[in-house]
């Protein structure tokens, strides 16, 4: 018997320690809201930041995660409605994980215009107009700024996410030197659209306010914005009202987010890893119906993590975005950690071929002189510098230009592309051959879907771009680069 219970003891034990481990999910944060949450492409842009990037410094990221999604030119409106914004969140969030809303900056925009159309009607109630949208042609039932408040909350509710809601931002606005003006009737909606549904409010409006009474309009006013914005924040401004926000947190008795605040929140802001990605038009964001794979590639990175800068320039070669001064712009503001991306190729025809050392001397157009490289030489200099500074550089070759050739893409494998894998060997960085990768996918494709996706034959267009874009995060993932870290898990293979 003795014998029995010990073999039925051991099994049991032998299955407790075999069972998986259940993994328990990390709360995530996820803010929404417009640009006073997320200012533009939240990389700092005209020197302006919205509260909602600058959180990140006030939780402990070990135990909790901060994800900002608001959209700068989003209302409460647009945000419910465009699918690629909160049907897209909805999916994202999972049970365990928070939500803050704020929205003001776009609701009293025109309901039904030729631009955005995002305006709400004003108040909390169950209002209703129905329009024929001037953009899409669709109809549309357009609701109250405290209805579209309503739909985050409960559908957030629905997904067992907890949903905050917090009053706007204040406003650069004075009358008198040690009074900001306080009439937003969004605030006040908010607070009751937050009593409605039973769900905690952050008065970040008074609390930033009363902080920037204290110090007066004379510093504040241009401490915390910019002269010519009063509504969106500089980074000190962002910092000022994320504090505002961990504060009134810090009021609710007992609630579940107080553990994961900081005592000691950084005041380096912004902390987050730079991406540049210098080339040349192929490259650049470009000019509706052109596009650059640059612009898209931004996009498939973890945005909480890495902030991503494209600053391709059109009509630009290696030895020109040297002699333009545009790199030394870069080269100032890399930080250790940061990585760049960088593949010229297509205007380098007045370079010297090849990757020596070789030099020679033009005059140029104002009669002053002009040394000109070889293309490996200032392929070198990029990764030189960018190593000096404790960055990560990363080359990559240039697009086949053109369509098909009697099913061949034009390849660059004997000469450029040639000369970066020397450098890149020699130097020992990363090398994506961007020309060869698309060479093959574009062959497999034909020539009617590859010109498809080519605007004039020598740019893409935004399909095109995505394309590429896509195959260049391939690339990176395939040789293994840091940077492939921060790719999101929706686009690596």
């Amino acid at each position: 018997m003795k014998t029995q219970l010990l073999l039925t003891f051991t099994l049991l034990m032998l299955c407790l320690c075999a069972a998986p481990a259940q993994e328990t999910h990390k709360p995530v944060i996820y803010f929404i809201g417009d640009s006073q949450v997320c200012y533009g492409q939240d990389d700092g842009a005209q020197g302006l930041w919205g509260w909602g990037s600058a959180m990140t410094n006030y939780f402990d990221q070990s135990k909790v995660r901060t994800v900002n999604r608001a959209s700068g030119h989003a209302s409460s409106r647009t945000f419910y409605t465009q699918p690629e914004l909160w049907a897209a969140l909805l999916r994202e969030m999972k049970t365990g994980d928070y939500l803050f809303i704020q929205f003001s900056v776009h609701e009293s925009d025109p309901l039904n215009d030729a631009t955005y159309a995002r305006g709400t009607l004003p108040g909390t109630g169950n209002k209703e107009r129905a329009i024929t949208h001037a953009l899409t042609g669709k109809k549309e039932t357009i609701h109250t700024y405290g209805w579209y408040l309503r739909q985050f909350v409960r559908e957030a509710k629905l997904k067992g996410v907890t949903p905050l809601i917090c009053s706007p931002a204040p406003r650069n606005v004075w009358s008198k030197p040690t009074l900001m003006k306080s009439s937003d009737p969004y605030a006040q909606s908010a607070r009751e659209v937050a009593s409605q549904e039973k769900v905690f409010f952050i008065d970040l409006q008074s609390r930033s306010r009363a902080k920037m009474e204290e110090e007066g309009a004379a510093v504040a006013k241009d401490k915390y914005y910019l002269p010519t914005d009063p509504v969106h924040s500089t980074a000190l401004g962002a910092m000022l009202h994320a504090l505002s926000v961990t504060e009134e947190i810090r009021t609710f008795p007992g609630y579940a987010l107080i553990p994961y605040l900081l005592d000691k929140p950084s005041d380096a802001f912004p902390k987050r890893k730079k991406l540049y990605i210098i080339g040349d038009s192929t490259v650049q964001d470009g000019n509706a119906p052109i596009a650059g794979w640059g612009g898209p590639i931004r996009e498939m990175f973890d945005t909480t993590r890495l902030k991503s800068y494209n600053r391709s320039r059109g009509a630009r070669s290696s030895q020109t975005y040297h002699s333009e001064g545009l790199w030394e712009l870069i080269r100032s503001q890399l930080r250790p950690g940061d990585f760049v991306l960088v593949g010229f190729g297509h205007n380098d025809g007045a370079t010297l071929k090849g990757t020596g050392d070789e030099i020679r001397v033009v005059t140029k157009r104002d009669g002053t002189p002009d040394t000109i490289h070889t293309y490996g030489w200032n392929m070198r200099k990029f990764v030189r510098d960018t190593k000096a500074a404790g960055a990560i550089p990363i080359l990559f070759s240039q697009i086949p230009w053109g369509s098909l050739r009697e099913g061949k893409a034009p390849r660059v494998t004997d000469t450029y592309a040639k000369w970066l894998r020397e450098v890149a060997e020699s130097e020992q960085v990363g090398f994506v051959d961007l020309n060869d990768l698309l060479a093959t996918k574009y062959e497999a494709l034909g020539d009617e879907e590859v010109r498809s996706m080519s605007q004039d034959g020598a740019h893409t267009n935004k399909k095109g771009a995505l394309f590429n874009a896509l195959t260049m995060i391939e690339g990176l993932c395939a040789i293994r680069s840091p940077l492939a870290d921060y790719v999101l898990p929706a686009y690596k293979k």
